[in-house]
């Protein structure tokens, strides 16, 4: 199959590029390179550089890869800028979805799969967190979010299109043998900081709160390992391509791990040591968030290949060890 990977140069979407290939599919690539790199791009894989916000060139771009499914990884999502900011992340988040969508339309593609959020659930009032659970986003990241999941819905009901929405918890890890990863700049999640404190390029790493109601004080969070976040997106796919209707599915490991147990098992798998400083919790900081995948795992048939906490940090260690420094400065543009 023809797929589009929007924001395919990004962390995610680099892994999901690859997984694709692996899979048989033929597959180009949208994306503006403003936080992705084009060498985490395989050799000979078509890139448009092109940003969603100019209708025009999204509507060539995607009549030019004539695809039979797009994939949707360009959003803005850091959850701190998006209050900040919040035009940015509804012009590129909802705008600019709404561009790829008519570019879709007008190419006669109507598959699409859709990178959405756990942050469409706010304050969680139960865990784990199925997907029946009330959508109540408290930032304009998961606002934006669920403004899209909104008009996919209409979409479906008044041309046609069917979608998976994935709403991810917090993806981690790397390929193995750390030939691509996560390269953020600046780096927000957590699992990077440690291991950037593991390689002695930062002091220490800060617990924002310690007093939490969970077993040790620290939040606790679901990490999905990134290629078993493809593998979801591949079996969502394969479901679209079967002529399945369009649905909405909680995409994590479904068990928690706190901030300490995250860096008592990065000292354990890098023998390094990681010193901590305890700060004051973040304001909007929910206690626990974890995912209850069992729709996906029945629906779909999707089980995790990387479960385990410590493969997910040793995959990540290894891009960290062989990529310092991340991708190569120049190779955004």
């Amino acid at each position: 199959m023809q797929v589009l990977v929007a924001g395919g140069a990004g962390y995610i979407g680099a892994h999901m590029v690859r997984a694709l290939l692996a899979a048989g599919h033929q597959v180009s690539v949208l994306d503006n390179l403003a936080t992705g790199h084009r060498a985490a791009l395989p050799a000979g894989v078509a890139l448009a550089q092109v940003d969603l916000l100019d209708s025009a060139a999204v509507a060539a771009a995607v009549a030019a890869a004539a695809p039979a499914a797009v994939m949707h990884f360009s959003a803005r999502s850091l959850v701190g800028e998006s209050v900040v900011e919040p035009e940015l992340y509804y012009a590129n988040n909802v705008t600019g979805t709404l561009h790829l969508l008519a570019a879709m339309r007008a190419a006669g593609c109507g598959r699409f799969i859709f990178s959405s959020t756990a942050a469409l659930f706010g304050n969680p009032l139960r865990t784990p967190i199925d997907e029946d659970h009330p959508i109540a986003p408290i930032n304009p990241y998961g606002a934006s979010k669920q403004m899209v999941e909104r008009i996919l819905a209409d979409f479906d009901v008044a041309y046609g299109l069917r979608y998976c929405a994935l709403r991810y918890f917090n993806a981690a890890g790397a390929a193995p043998g750390g030939e691509i990863g996560e390269d953020h700049r600046p780096e927000s999640h957590l699992i990077p900081l440690v291991l950037k404190t593991a390689l002695g390029q930062r002091p220490a790493i800060t617990l924002f709160g310690t007093d939490y109601p969970t077993p040790d004080g620290t939040c606790v969070r679901d990490y999905i390992h990134v290629d078993d976040l493809c593998t979801a997106h591949l079996l969502a796919l394969d479901y679209l391509a079967e002529g399945g209707a369009s649905r909405c599915y909680n995409l994590g490991n479904g068990a928690g791990f706190s901030v300490r147990e995250v860096i008592d098992t990065a000292r354990a798998v890098t023998g390094r040591e990681i010193p901590v400083v305890e700060g004051e919790r973040r304001p909007g900081d929910p206690a626990v968030l974890v995912a209850d995948h069992q729709r996906i795992i029945a629906e779909l048939g999707w089980q995790p290949r990387y479960p385990a906490l410590a493969t997910i940090i040793d995959h990540a260690w290894q891009w960290h060890q062989s990529h310092p420094a991340g991708y190569p400065e120049g190779e955004r543009k």
